[in-house]
């Protein structure tokens, strides 16, 4: 990813924070590995300010730990850390996609089942091969994409503002105790998908709810 944005001429401030953002929630940077600046800089052809500034950025968003004294690392994972993170993203996926379903209609309905059509045909892909490389990043795009147009007609920024901090929290959590990605459990996590998809469609809040709950109940 790296070489491409440089190949591309896009190592500007947001390439750097999206290429920083994927690694760390993609666990390229394990679990409270220290992150130097001054060396990140030489990566991304930029000053160690620039670097500094991002990743100060990134911790505002809970995937970075910075202390005055010990610098920045990536957010360290533990198992109450995983649980309260799931915890929270139940609560705010439920009611954002209950809001969504409710005021949403047709156009909401459409856009949701093509982000799980294009979501579905990755994870078949990943129950054949495994999670190949070229895999790991559709796979990540798309199930946010997923997620996110679920709860996206909830009418609340900072519900969706709140759901995006934490649904990357919660990616970082899991992928630093999966170094799969969770390719073992697609087979569940694509019936999962499915069952969050047709409650949505369906229009029964209790459903919909319940499915949610049961795609990320594992975690707790």
């Amino acid at each position: 990813m790296t070489e491409d944005l440089r190949a591309a001429g896009r190592l500007d401030t947001p390439a750097i924070y999206n290429d920083l953002e994927r690694k760390l929630v993609t666990g390229v940077f394990a679990a409270g590995t220290k992150l130097k600046p001054g060396e990140l800089q030489s990566v991304y052809g930029c000053s160690a300010n620039t670097v500094r500034d991002v990743l100060l950025q990134l911790s505002k968003g809970g995937l970075v730990e910075f202390e005055m004294q010990r610098g920045f690392r990536a957010s360290p994972s533990t198992s109450a850390r995983r649980r309260d993170v799931a915890d929270f993203r139940i609560m705010l996926e439920q009611e954002g996609a209950v809001r969504s379903m409710e005021r949403g209609g047709i156009d909401w309905e459409s856009r949701l089942s093509a982000a799980h059509y294009r979501l579905s045909h990755i994870e078949s892909q990943i129950a054949r091969q495994g999670m190949a490389e070229h895999l790991i990043g559709l796979w990540s795009d798309a199930e946010r994409n997923f997620h996110e147009t679920l709860i996206s007609e909830c009418g609340s920024p900072l519900l969706i503002e709140a759901f995006t901090r934490t649904y990357l929290q919660f990616r970082q959590q899991i992928n630093a105790q999966q170094p799969d990605l969770g390719a073992g459990d697609v087979g569940w996590i694509i019936e999962e998908h499915q069952a969050i998809l047709a409650a949505a469609v369906g229009g029964v809040a209790s459903d919909l709810r319940d499915a949610i709950r049961a795609h990320l109940d594992r975690h707790l």
